[in-house]
């Protein structure tokens, strides 16, 4: 956890558009907060950091890419008053310098803009994704760990509590279903499937609810699906987990392809659909998978 409240001036900035800068008019009225109390105007740059900020019932004045969080994360629900600060990789530090937050919310991925982010209030930096390792536990901690910051320590403890119930409700409902492997992927195009381990989010909630991942190797966080669709075949006796929507693209091309027809676990029709969920995200995406996917086993028929 990096933790930093030091402030001052510089940094890089982009240009904002005529709509950002009325949407602003209201900011500049808003004192810059001391410590003497805890962060109340929080921006939020890491999509797992925003998703443990509304989990303790605060929304933030700021996030980044909200048209599309809104779209692959689903949940949680984010007011039409947050302010969108673009792009994850190049967040508009202008944008923010404006709305004058009292904390900025980011992780490890940010290194390269720490000192930027420090020019404008302190940040709290905390780790979810480290390569080859079980992300489930850091956004637990997480939750802790901003709770703490905030003053929010009775609302982090229930959101411990109540997550850890759902898992437990979660895990005992699907018992039954615990002998067949499973593959959980994203479907890049007609040929290629991202696949998750158990060094993903929905891998380690899947090892969590007892069920056996047909993945053995690690998840490849690339920007391309990289694992040929021929390689779930590997496990015949699995079933397919399909994350978030097909492109577009691939759809007709997974109808006609004689791959992905061939597949034993397509043959045998155990293959189920989830909606969207944010594959970086924290505390609310491990939620919202162990909901879906429990909705979607119950249904599906398959006899155990």
């Amino acid at each position: 956890m990096v933790r930093d409240y030091r402030t001052g001036n510089g940094g890089n900035f982009h240009s904002i558009g005529r709509r950002q800068a009325l949407a602003l008019l209201a900011a500049f009225a808003i004192p810059r907060k001391t410590f003497a109390s805890a962060p109340t105007r929080i921006a939020a740059i890491d999509w797992a950091m925003l998703e443990t900020l509304v989990a303790l019932g605060v929304m933030p004045v700021a996030a980044t890419e909200l048209v599309q969080f809104r779209k692959d994360a689903v949940e949680p629900v984010l007011d039409p008053s947050v302010a969108d600060l673009g792009l994850r990789g190049s967040p508009n530090l202008e944008l923010l310098r404006l709305l004058r937050p009292d904390l900025i919310l980011i992780s490890p991925f940010y290194l390269r803009f720490e000192a930027s982010f420090r020019a404008i209030a302190p940040i709290l930096s905390l780790p979810f994704y480290n390569r080859g390792e079980p992300p489930y536990q850091k956004a637990v901690d997480a939750v802790s760990a901003l709770a703490r910051e905030l003053g929010l320590e009775e609302r982090g403890r229930a959101v411990v509590t109540e997550q850890a119930a759902l898992l437990e409700q979660t895990r005992l409902s699907l018992e039954r279903f615990a002998s067949r492997p499973t593959y959980l992927v994203n479907i890049g195009d007609a040929r290629h499937v991202r696949v998750f381990g158990a060094d993903s989010m929905f891998g380690d909630i899947l090892g969590r609810l007892g069920l056996p991942n047909a993945w053995a190797d690690r998840s490849r966080y690339t920007f391309a699906a990289p694992v040929p669709i021929e390689n779930l075949a590997a496990e015949p006796e699995a079933r397919i987990v399909i994350i978030s929507d097909i492109p577009v693209e691939a759809r007709n091309g997974l109808k006609n392809s004689i791959i992905w027809q061939s597949l034993p676990p397509v043959r045998a029709g155990r293959v189920l659909m989830l909606g969207n969920i944010n594959p970086y995200g924290g505390i609310s995406a491990a939620a919202r998978f162990a909901r879906l996917f429990k909705a979607a086993m119950l249904s599906s028929g398959e006899m155990p």
